[in-house]
C-alpha cells in the first residue's frame, strides 16, 4: 500500500522543530516534577523506563542511551540486558534451563545482566521477580548498532525485546543505529542517542496523557550519519533481507570447530558430573559410547557407513549485503538509506497494518504541533 508523502513525511518546518518543541514539553514536564517536589507530604513519582538491547550489557549504545536518559533527572531508568551479544537470536525463549541473573550498574542506573535472550530479559523483568515497581511506562530496546528493517526484523533480538514488551502491555520502542562497517564510530552511536532523544521523551509523555499509539510498537531507525538526517518519516516495514550463505567448513581447514565441539563436549560432562541438567547426563552417555564420527565435508557420502559410524558435519552461516526488493521511499529500508529518520510501526497481525500506520502519522503530526 503506497501512502502519500503528506501522511508519511513530516514536512521540512516542522522536522527542524521537532528539537525545540519536545525540548519545550521536556521543560514543562521537569517544571511539573520541581513543583510537586515542593509539595509537603507528596513523594515523587518519575516515570519508569526499563532498557534492554540485543548486543549485551555491556556494549556502548546502551551505556549512552541511559547516560542520556538519566541526564536531566527526570525518569527511573532500569536496565535488564542479555550477559553476552544475541543480536541475532530471533524471538526466541528459554526454556527447561536455568538462567543466571546478576545484579550491576550501568551509568548509575540498577541494572541485571541475565544469561538469556532480549526476550527473556523483557519477561522477567516485567514479572516482578527483579524490580521493585509492577510496570514501566516504557521499555526501550536500544541503542543498537546496525539497521533492524524488512524482514531483518525477525531475526533481531533487539526488536524481540520491544515485542515482547508489547505482548506484555507494555508499550515499547526498539531504536538501532545504520551502523556501516569501516565507516561508523563510537560517537555516531551517541549523536543516534540524541536524535532519537525527543521521539523518547514524546512518547512517555503521551503514554501518560493516553494518545501513544496502541496495539503496536514503534521501530526506530536512525541513519549513518545522525546529525545530518532529513528528518522523520513514517515507514512500513519493507521485504529486504540479508543473504544467509551456508558454508561448510571441516576442522582440517577451520581447527576451531573442532575444539569448539570438544569443549561443549568437556561441558556436558561436568554438568552431568554436577547433577545439574538431565539432558547433560544424556550427552555425557552419549559420548560414552561406542560410535565414531565422522567429519565430512560434502552433501552426499560414497559407500555405505557401518552401524557404528556416524556422520558429523561443520557449517558456518556468512551474512551478505541486503538484497532489496524495491525502493519505495515509504520503506524503511529505503528511506533510511536516504537519510531519513525512519519510524515503523510493527504488530503481531497484519489486519490492522493500515489503521496502525495512520494512528502513528497522526501522533507525530498532531502531537508535534501542538508544541508550536
Amino acid at each position: 500500500m503506497a501512502t502519500s508523502v503528506k501522511n508519511n513525511f513530516l514536512n521540512h518546518a516542522l522536522a527542524s522543530n521537532l528539537q525545540q518543541a519536545l525540548i519545550r514539553r521536556k521543560d514543562s514536564v521537569q517544571e511539573q516534577h520541581h513543583s510537586k517536589a515542593q509539595e509537603p507530604n507528596k513523594a515523587s513519582s518519575k516515570p519508569v523506563v526499563l532498557v534492554t538491547n540485543g548486543e549485551g550489557i555491556d556494549s556502548p549504545g546502551l551505556t549512552f542511551l541511559v547516560e542520556a536518559l538519566l541526564r536531566d533527572a527526570l525518569l527511573d531508568v532500569y536496565v535488564c540486558a542479555p550477559q553476552s551479544d544475541r543480536s541475532v537470536c530471533g524471538h526466541s525463549v528459554t526454556t527447561g534451563e536455568t538462567l543466571a541473573v546478576c545484579s550491576a550498574q550501568v551509568s548509575g542506573a540498577n541494572a541485571y545482566e541475565v544469561s538469556g535472550t532480549p526476550a527473556d530479559c523483557v519477561s522477567l523483568a516485567l514479572s516482578g521477580a527483579l524490580f521493585c515497581w509492577s510496570k514501566p511506562v516504557l521499555v526501550i530496546s536500544g541503542l543498537n548498532k546496525g539497521a533492524a528493517c524488512g524482514y531483518d526484523t525477525l531475526y533481531s533480538g533487539a526488536v524481540a525485546g520491544a515485542r515482547e514488551a508489547m505482548i506484555c502491555g507494555v508499550p515499547s520502542l526498539c531504536v538501532s543505529l545504520n551502523w556501516e562497517k569501516n565507516v561508523s564510530c563510537e560517537s555516531d552511536l551517541k549523536d543516534a542517542v540524541t536524535v532519537c532523544l525527543p521521539l523518547i521523551h514524546a512518547a512517555i509523555s503521551d503514554i501518560q496523557k493516553g494518545i501513544f499509539p496502541k496495539n503496536c510498537f514503534l521501530n526506530i531507525g536512525i541513519p549513518s550519519c545522525p546529525l545530518t538526517n532529513k528528518g522523520v518519516k513514517v515507514t512500513r516495514q519493507s521485504s529486504s533481507r540479508a543473504s544467509l550463505n551456508w558454508q561448510a567448513v571441516s576442522t582440517n581447514r577451520n581447527p576451531s570447530a573442532g575444539h569448539y565441539m570438544s569443549n561443549q563436549q568437556n561441558l556436558g560432562i561436568m554438568l552431568a558430573k554436577l547433577g545439574r541438567d538431565a539432558s547433560a547426563a544424556a550427552a555425557a552417555r552419549r559420548l560414552n559410547s561406542n560410535h565414531r564420527n565422522m567429519e565430512i565435508e560434502s552433501i552426499g557420502v560414497a559407500g555405505k557407513l557401518s552401524s557404528q559410524q556416524s556422520i558429523k558435519k561443520y557449517f558456518r552461516m556468512e551474512l551478505t549485503e541486503k538484497r532489496q526488493q524495491n525502493k519505495e521511499d515509504y520503506l524503511d529500508s529505503s528511506a533510511l538509506e536516504e537519510g531519513f529518520v525512519t519510524v515503523t510501526p510493527l504488530c503481531l497481525y497484519e489486519n490492522g497494518d493500515m489503521e496502525i500506520q495512520s494512528s502513528v502519522s497522526r501522533w507525530l503530526a498532531i502531537g508535534l504541533s501542538d508544541d508550536q
